[in-house]
């Protein structure tokens, strides 16, 4: 029966196929035919003088309409039947199949999207009104016992890695579900979605990847990154963060690997500022990678080839900046987050008044570290500019940090050069000193009178600071020495070891408080656990993590519109975390308050900002509001499941009877 069937499909495809021949070969033929009629009768209307204008448009029309019928006529793909009965039943039978088939699957793929919203805390009539009953377990849970399943998984994990992709894989799955776990214990889970987890994320990016999160950009890309934004599905963006991937944390170059640089921070504007998640984009512009390691792995997911430097990187920031300023506005924040020092200065001095943009690195640093030494002063009962500073390190860090104490202490009332001899600086080759030779513009500007030093050890000796900075990512660069000189000389000597992560701290909280007697007044860019001393003090380490500033900074100028974000919105946020430590947050060694109160911290950051650009005529949404802190909270995020029951309501009877002859 089967061979039957067969051969009578055989015969028929051959009949149809030489039924399609003829019908082709007759067509051109009267396809020609006309062609050469209609070009016969455009050249005599043309060139007789004796046919009127009115003969000759008639003349044109009738031959546009024969040309136009021909080609219908010839062309069988056009989907006349009655011309082509065969082969256009057949193709509109495939397309309509293909069409009913895409749009199921269409469907399908919608509905189990849609099951991953709420999950199972979707009521029985939301899954009723939504056509997703049948497709969930026929199990009700609150959200709260959602986030108890996460944490259950969560807590199965043995290493921080994988404790990552647990957050991140239920980022991709249910975001609200996401943010309610990370706001629900904050201090817990910021050390696994940023720093120092995302570090080991990002070296490795390509085992971790599971879907695309942000949007990447080449250096082939140029001439075309308008187009490419259009390609990003959410259209209000508010938020951008963007790396070029060449100088991640301490790690050095990572290409595209650095892309959970972007991701991890934005997830903190959510999680800590309530920045609305549909509002951020994560960026990463490849332009190669300088790091033969990634060059040579199979796994790598960027471009494999050097960097691109020079006019062409120029060129494509350029771009990024306009195209960005085109779609989004000019209030579209703009963070730079991780570009070499050679880059990250210049193009902050290029874009800073000319763009919404701040750099995370240079000015989020500079503000938290000020912070914490705000909240040391109440410690050592002084100003500000009584205070000398060495810092270990003389990158883009550094400079931030100086300038913005310069500013402090010139807020104090002492002068600027004054402010500049009170800061000293130790990079790769030493201490920077005037005549150095290859010193750059940043490093020119702090360089001291001074005979040449080349060692940490020494300049600490000779200088006798107050307060030791370490913003290089030299591991153990704060030896025992440093840390017993620097309790000889001071009281209370201020010890920040900031560089990130863990393993490139400085020194450690247990060296700072054991050496110095825990008379060290500590604070670290990494989390430390709680020290507790032979005599039985605990200390509590203060972690001066940026997120104490970015979140509640982006927060306040998306509110109010702010167009350009200067130095002094930084100086008022270091103020305003310096105020909310308590004194029994300084007892505990805390320079900064807890981060379970992080929230509460980002929203004051976000009104002081509002207050301060309104005040300073930088706010571009108006009427001023009365109430910034209500103007404010509005616009926050909250993770709570959105209702999907369609409003239901009745009319009165009378309105609803049905009218009859």
């Amino acid at each position: 029966m089967s061979v039957c069937v067969d051969n009578a499909l055989k015969w028929d495809c051959f009949f149809k196929s030489l039924m399609y021949f003829l019908h082709l070969v007759l067509m051109s033929l009267v396809f020609a035919c006309v062609c050469i009629y209609s070009l016969s009768l455009g050249i005599f209307a043309f060139y007789s003088a004796e046919i009127t204008s009115s003969y000759s448009s008639q003349s044109f029309v009738h031959c546009l309409f024969v040309f136009q019928f021909s080609v219908l006529l010839a062309c069988p793909s056009t989907g006349i039947t009655a011309l082509n009965p065969f082969l256009c039943r057949a193709n509109n039978r495939d397309l309509l199949a293909r069409r009913a088939g895409d749009s199921q699957e269409r469907s399908l793929r919608g509905k189990r999207d849609l099951c991953m919203e709420n999950g199972m805390a979707f009521t029985l009539e939301e899954r009723l009104q939504l056509g997703i009953h049948g497709l969930l377990p026929p199990c009700f849970l609150s959200q709260d016992v959602q986030v108890l399943r996460v944490m259950k998984n969560y807590e199965n994990k043995s290493n921080d890695l994988d404790k990552y992709i647990v957050l991140m894989t239920l980022q991709d799955r249910n975001e609200k579900l996401f943010y309610r776990v990370l706001t629900s214990d904050i201090e817990r889970f910021m050390p696994i979605v940023y720093t120092p987890t995302v570090g080991l994320a990002c070296q490795q990016y390509g085992l971790t990847f599971r879907r695309p999160r942000g949007l990447f950009i080449t250096i082939h890309d140029k001439g075309h990154i308008a187009t490419m934004l259009n390609s990003w599905p959410e259209e209000n963006i508010k938020a951008i963060v963007v790396t070029d991937g060449e100088r991640i944390l301490g790690l050095g170059d990572l290409g595209s690997y650095g892309m959970g640089i972007p991701v991890g921070k934005l997830a903190l504007y959510t999680a800590c500022g309530g920045v609305h998640p549909q509002q951020c984009l994560p960026v990463l512009l490849d332009v190669g990678t300088d790091n033969e390691a990634l060059l040579n792995d199979p796994l790598y997911i960027g471009l494999k080839h050097k960097r691109v430097r020079g006019k062409q990187y120029d060129e494509l920031i350029d771009e990024f900046m306009q195209a960005v300023t085109n779609k989004y506005g000019m209030n579209c924040l703009i963070q730079f987050e991780d570009f070499a020092n050679a880059n990250a200065f210049r193009l902050l001095n290029k874009y800073r008044n000319k763009y919404c943009t701040f750099n995370d690195d240079i000015q989020g640093t500079a503000s938290v570290a000020v912070a914490g030494i705000f909240a040391a002063l109440r410690i050592t009962k002084n100003k500000l500019s009584d205070h000398k500073f060495v810092f270990q390190g003389a990158g883009e860090a550094a400079m931030g940090i100086a300038h913005l104490i310069i500013m402090a202490m010139e807020k104090e009332g002492i002068s600027r050069e004054d402010a500049i001899r009170k800061i000293w600086m130790v990079d790769s080759k030493g201490l920077i000193v005037k005549g150095r030779s290859h010193l750059n513009h940043e490093k020119e500007m702090f360089a001291q009178d001074h005979p040449s030093v080349n060692t940490l050890e020494e300049v600490v000796q000779k200088v006798k600071p107050t307060a030791i900075i370490g913003v290089a990512a030299i591991a153990g660069a704060f030896t025992e020495k440093i840390l017993k000189d620097m309790a000889a000389f001071n009281e209370r000597p201020i010890i920040f070891a900031l560089s990130n992560p863990t393993s490139k701290a400085e020194c450690t909280a247990e060296q700072c408080y054991r050496v110095t007697e825990g008379r060290g007044i500590f604070a670290s860019g990494s989390p430390f656990s709680k020290v507790t001393l032979p005599n039985g003090q605990t200390f509590f380490p203060g972690q001066g993590n940026n997120a104490y500033v970015f979140p509640g900074v982006a927060l306040g100028v998306i509110a109010c519109g702010v167009r350009h974000i200067s130095d002094d919105i930084f100086l008022t946020t270091a103020e305003s975390i310096a105020a909310e430590v308590t004194e029994q947050n300084l007892a505990e060694g805390r320079l900064y308050p807890p981060l379970d109160s992080i929230r509460e911290v980002s929203f004051k950051i976000a009104v002081k900002v509002v207050d301060w650009a309104y005040k300073h005529d930088l706010a571009s949404w108006y009427p001023e509001p009365a109430d910034k802190e209500a103007f404010v909270r509005r616009l926050i995020y909250s993770p709570d499941y959105d209702s999907f029951v369609i409003d239901d309501y009745k009319w009165p009877a009378t309105a609803m009877q049905t009218q009859d002859v």
